[in-house]
């Protein structure tokens, strides 16, 4: 295998086209799914610049790029997919017809293990090692907002139905309703990041933001803005304010969603469902395809869904001491939470008790 590993400052502007260049025709191939935003190689800068151990490995064919592994490494060979915990895509990013060999990839890479929790379809040698699969809710948009809409209607009428009314009403009682797709104030994120983490301590979560490198590399990805590559702030205003608002990244095609969030004070008109189906509009007018909503069980995504995508979780291992350890560390924690989550008699209680949980906390504040 002609593979070379990068540190990501080290990766050429040739080599950063190629990736580009793959993502943007991964459609035309029929590898939609490598057209996803976590996918591209400027999230795996972004978080270079705010973790250390980021690595890229670079195969080549004939002298020319035939995939790209991005991928975090501990000191002891313990790999991890990029981002992992906050980025809903991974995997290898390659030309059609490209193949790999998982145990021979980690080799070279010098891993011992590569831990994933959101492989994306298609990723044949590293699947055979997948220990789940689960939906990742998509909203259509190729067609149009107007054809994702008359879908909405047929498959949740009533649903639809009250988010218009819902919307409607927000302007009367609230005034003037605006929506700005690609907002650039950076009082707007801070004010979306303050509404995330009180809705975190709320729900007996843990807060994303009381982790210092997910807020830069959220403020790194909000400035990052290329053709092809870009961090989106969408908000919702009601008379001038913002009532609801969210971050994701887009590429050509796919708008990846993940962190909304909203002003409970609002909370009667749904501000989050209402700026969502504003997102859908928007995006479509842009000629993206779809937006991806992200793996997890939420009402709100059921309801706005026109199908499901699936992504992976588990684990990819050598021969090792070290993947034998690390796997044995993980495994327990990782069946527990799906097993809790994958069943409603047991997800509701333990989903009340985090809200009772943040109650406390919130009272405490």
């Amino acid at each position: 295998m002609d593979l070379s590993v990068y540190r990501p400052g080290e990766l050429t502007g040739a080599d950063r086209a190629a990736w580009t260049a793959m993502q943007a025709k991964a459609h035309l191939h029929g590898s939609p799914e490598l057209a996803n935003p976590f996918l591209a190689p400027e999230f795996a800068l972004a978080v270079g610049r705010c973790r250390r151990g980021v690595r890229i490995a670079v195969v080549r064919e004939d002298g020319e790029p035939a995939a790209f592994f991005p991928f975090q490494r501990s000191a002891a060979g313990v790999g991890r997919a990029v981002g992992l915990g906050v980025s809903d895509a991974q995997g290898v990013v390659h030309r059609p017809g490209f193949t790999w060999d998982a145990q021979e990839l980690l080799r070279a890479c010098g891993l011992a293990v590569w831990e994933f929790d959101h492989l994306v379809a298609g990723q044949r040698p590293f699947e055979a090692h997948a220990s789940g699969t689960y939906p990742s809710p998509v909203i259509d948009v190729d067609q149009g907002f107007d054809a994702y809409l008359d879908r909405l209607r047929g498959q949740s009428p009533k649903f639809t139905k009250s988010t218009l009314a819902k919307d409607r009403k927000l302007g009367r009682d609230a005034g003037e309703v605006v929506y700005v797709h690609d907002e650039r104030d950076p009082a707007a994120l801070r004010t979306l990041m303050d509404w995330k983490s009180a809705q975190y301590r709320r729900t007996g979560r843990s807060d994303r933001f009381a982790h210092e490198w997910i807020t830069r590399l959220v403020e790194q990805l909000f400035h990052t803005r290329s053709a092809p590559f870009a961090g989106i702030l969408s908000v919702l205003y009601a008379d001038g304010r913002p009532i609801a608002a969210h971050f994701g990244l887009r590429t050509e095609r796919v708008l990846a969603c993940w962190f909304p969030a909203y002003d409970p004070a609002y909370s009667k008109y749904s501000p989050g469902l209402v700026l969502h189906l504003r997102m859908a509009e928007a995006a479509a007018a842009d000629g993206i395809a779809y937006l991806d909503l992200g793996r997890g069980q939420k009402e709100y995504k059921d309801s706005l869904k026109t199908r499901q995508i699936q992504v992976s979780e588990g684990w990819v291992t050598r021969r090792h001491p070290v993947a034998f350890g690390h796997r044995a560390r993980r495994t327990p924690v990782r069946a527990l939470r799906n097993v809790v989550v994958s069943r409603p008699e047991l997800f509701e209680p333990a989903d009340k008790l985090l809200k009772q949980i943040g109650k406390i906390r919130s009272g405490h504040r």
